[in-house]
């Protein structure tokens, strides 16, 4: 970076209108404490439903316009874009991860000039494009090579910038990746207009398994265990966020979130200046919805008191897949 210390790099959190809201956090919910995790298939016209996640799909390029248009004439205001290969080739370094055949790359050039006030956060990851599943490249005894890893991780984060994401979000947990994506943008002559939402405290969850099925991203051996946070680990957690503010981060997120909310609660009150994301994840999705499909719950009654717990214990955004319902939810209070 520059001579200014990492953590005290400014601009990158507060170029876009949303991320200035972000930095002034109040506890209601309004589209703006909303970021909607869409899934990008490599097939431009395919709306491929997800049979672990009901009511959730894959989605060609072609089939992204319809189906944001209506959302963002409700107020949606930031999306979390993930890219699924199913036709590209994986291998050990995740070469279509960044390439130009990589559908992600593909969807922000579009989704730019069709939706210019919408922010587009990118997920980072080498999971769905390696053919052994993993977050990061591997040395030959199978353990994670960290510095090839990150250096991997920032390439993709610079093609990801240039090609129109306006926030980098790596989700890998490699130690220094913040920093070196950081560096990348930097040296890309970025570091001012891209945001890097740190996955700061990722635990190695199952809640996680409906995701691994949209996405196509299980490994093919052993698990993640070595590199995600062990749940029951609150000073891992602290000290994960730390990191990642040192390095340069502008924003934190806690993933997952209704069983983590004593580690949101921490990790706001340990770092107040920074705003907090929430990932709603897949699984925690799964129960909802079937929960109330199978007419445990009023969906719409117990979602808002989830929402209301994760404001209440400090996410200033919430990632969530129910984003189309919580809007229609808000609609009719709506200024939009």
């Amino acid at each position: 970076m520059t001579t200014v210390a990492a953590k005290h790099i400014l601009h990158s959190g507060i170029f876009h209108p949303l991320l200035r809201e972000w930095q002034s956090p109040n506890v209601e919910i309004t589209s703006k404490n909303l970021m909607y995790p869409i899934f990008v298939l490599d097939d431009a016209d395919a709306k491929d439903p997800i049979a672990s996640m009901p009511g959730i799909y894959r989605y060609g390029i072609n089939s992204l316009k319809p189906m944001l248009e209506p959302l963002i004439a409700k107020g949606l205001q930031s999306v979390l874009l993930f890219g699924v290969p199913n036709h590209l080739a994986k291998d050990k370094v995740g070469t279509n991860a960044d390439s130009s055949r990589n559908p992600v790359i593909q969807a922000l050039k579009l989704l730019r000039v069709w939706f210019p006030n919408l922010l587009i956060a990118c997920d980072v990851c080498l999971c769905p494009y390696t053919d052994h599943g993993h977050c990061g490249i591997l040395r030959p005894n199978g353990h994670i090579d960290n510095e090839a890893s990150i250096k991997r991780i920032s390439e993709i984060a610079v093609k990801y910038a240039q090609a129109g994401a306006q926030m980098i979000a790596p989700s890998d947990m490699m130690d220094g990746r913040i920093g070196a994506i950081k560096k990348a943008l930097e040296a890309a002559n970025m570091s001012n207009q891209v945001a890097v939402l740190s996955y700061a405290v990722k635990f190695a969850s199952g809640l996680y398994g409906p995701f691994r099925d949209a996405s196509k991203s299980a490994p093919q051996f052993g698990d993640r265990k070595c590199y995600q946070l062990p749940p029951g680990s609150n000073g891992l957690a602290t000290r994960a966020a730390a990191r990642d503010i040192a390095e340069g981060a502008d924003m934190l997120m806690v993933k997952p979130g209704l069983a983590y909310l004593d580690v949101v609660r921490h990790t706001k009150d340990t770092h107040p200046e920074y705003p907090l994301f929430v990932y709603q994840v897949s699984g925690e999705y799964a129960m909802l919805y079937h929960g109330a499909k199978n007419g445990a719950i009023n969906l719409e009654i117990v979602l808002d008191e989830v929402l209301l717990s994760m404001r209440r214990a400090g996410a200033d955004c919430i990632i969530t897949y129910f984003t189309p319902l919580i809007l229609d939810m808000l609609h009719p209070k709506s200024k939009y």
